[in-house]
């Protein structure tokens, strides 16, 4: 793949655009739901992608993100900074300096960072900084560098967000278990769903949270992990059922742990580009109790990133 020049703000080809009409779930959401990873795209012209970028998005805007919570039924946001605006975390800034409170914010940062950044991003609603370990998304940050990150960010109190692939976790183990700071791991770290849920690929993972308590995991993204797609079922929608045991299973094992978002826009997708409004109607087939409906979308968000209300 070409890489984007830093002045060509054109998608790149093949991938696919937002869903712009999504349906209404018929799930709903318990009252003050969060989407807990979601994110804004520029718009490329008012805040420019990194030039550093392995990929051109479509633009996608606040406005466009908080109209989709509303349409959807959540009551806050949870921006996660994207990989195309790389350090560089004006347009997040900017959505949650909007939001009248209602997000809060997952950024990247560089070593070279000053405290005063950090406590500038504080204030304006940033509670955890991502590192991402996916190679064909970023370049590889020295590990040094990310442990001397989480050890600075301690002092406000934010955690690390990790996005990795489940079959790069064995070499990754040692590294992620040293961070100091609480752990949220991106979609369940992409488990393999064509292989069994109680395979040892799996288990790795689910041993990975049980023996550290400082582990949370994000149950979102099946239209990115799922082999079916969104097909139908005894003649209603429920879609991505193969990643149903996945995600149910983290769900019943780690109530207190786990949160869930819709990923919006949908970045480096081809195949299809998901209803948002039906991967709402995905919550209960993973959360089968209106009690862990409610620890899923509205307690544990509101502890890991509002703790102060």
């Amino acid at each position: 793949m070409t890489q984007p020049t830093s002045g060509d703000f054109t998608k790149t080809p093949g991938w696919l655009d937002w869903y712009s009409g999504p349906s209404t779930p018929r799930f709903q959401l318990p009252a003050g739901s969060v989407d807990a990873h979601c994110h804004v795209f520029g718009p490329g012209a008012q805040f420019p992608y990194a030039p550093e970028r392995k990929y051109t998005p479509c633009d996608a805007s606040k406005d466009q993100l908080f109209a989709l919570r509303d349409h959807l039924g959540f009551a806050r946001n949870v921006i996660v900074q994207a990989t195309c605006h790389g350090a560089d975390n004006r347009a997040l800034l900017d959505a949650l300096a909007h939001s009248q409170g209602m997000a809060r914010g997952v950024a990247t940062v560089k070593r070279s960072v000053t405290d005063a950044e950090l406590q500038a991003m504080h204030d304006a609603g940033v509670r955890g900084v991502r590192f991402n370990f996916v190679k064909r998304l970023v370049d590889f940050t020295p590990k040094d560098e990310l442990l001397e990150i989480a050890q600075r960010i301690q002092q406000w109190g934010w955690h690390v967000v990790i996005y990795f692939e489940a079959v790069d976790l064995p070499e990754l183990w040692d590294f992620f278990t040293a961070l100091p700071t609480t752990v949220v791991v991106d979609h369940m770290g992409r488990p393999d769903v064509r292989l069994p849920v109680g395979g040892p690929q799996f288990a790795l993972f689910q041993k990975f949270m049980r023996e550290h308590s400082n582990v949370w995991s994000k149950v979102s993204c099946p239209e990115r992990l799922s082999v079916d797609g969104p097909a139908a079922l005894q003649g209603e929608q429920q879609a991505y059922r193969d990643v149903v045991p996945f995600a149910r299973a983290i769900v019943e094992e780690f109530p207190d742990r786990v949160l869930w978002g819709t990923d919006w826009p949908h970045p480096n997708l081809k195949d299809h580009m998901p209803d948002d409004g039906l991967l709402v109607d995905f919550i209960p087939h993973i959360a089968t109790t209106a009690d862990l409906q409610r620890r899923l979308l509205v307690d544990n968000p509101m502890r890991l990133y509002w703790s102060e209300e």
